[in-house]
């Protein structure tokens, strides 16, 4: 099974898909711990001095560890999940958090620490990591799927019914393209 992630800031869509694409799965899944700031560099860094900032982050990507574990092993206690999609990140992201508090890094490093602790995990679990550009992957499996490809990315609202949205194909198409 191949799983494919459409993340935003402390949450989710997660789409499960046998390897002829069909959805065995589809949730929400929460990748931040209740009551645990989601943005702490976008929201928080501002109000903090860079020792604070990377204090936060560290509390932040802990939960997010936490959170992120239970749901990826809940997926796989109903799944035999063999590789995950995530969106992908600029390879040379800057680590120091010094940097990341000024633009452009300070807008998309919250969202970079979420995939980036995902892949960690999934790694730890043996599942093969793809990572794939949002803006691209829906039309990049329309043309591998060809004469399929409204049946397979569209077809699933049809067949389960709502919640069916671009999150959803997107998290699907990136698992086609895995």
């Amino acid at each position: 099974m191949r799983l494919g992630i459409a993340d935003h800031l402390g949450w989710a869509v997660a789409v499960v898909a046998t390897d002829d694409h069909r959805v065995a799965d589809r949730r929400r899944i929460e990748l931040v711990e209740p009551g645990v700031t989601p943005a702490p560099i976008h929201y928080e860094s501002a109000k903090l001095d860079v020792a604070e900032t990377a204090a936060l982050v560290a509390e932040v990507r802990a939960s997010v560890a936490r959170a992120s574990a239970a749901a990826l092993d809940a997926l796989a206690a109903d799944h035999a999940i063999g590789s995950i999609a995530l969106r992908s990140w600029p390879p040379d992201f800057p680590a120091d958090i010094a940097v990341q508090r000024r633009a452009p890094w300070e807008a998309r490093a919250d969202a970079v620490m979420y995939r980036q602790v995902l892949a960690e995990l999934a790694h730890a679990r043996g599942w093969a990591v793809h990572l794939y550009d949002a803006k691209a992957v829906e039309h990049q499996a329309a043309r591998l799927l060809g004469a399929r490809a409204d049946e397979v990315l569209r077809g699933p609202r049809r067949a389960l019914g709502p919640p069916w949205a671009k999150d959803h194909r997107v998290a699907l198409a990136a698992t086609v393209m895995s």
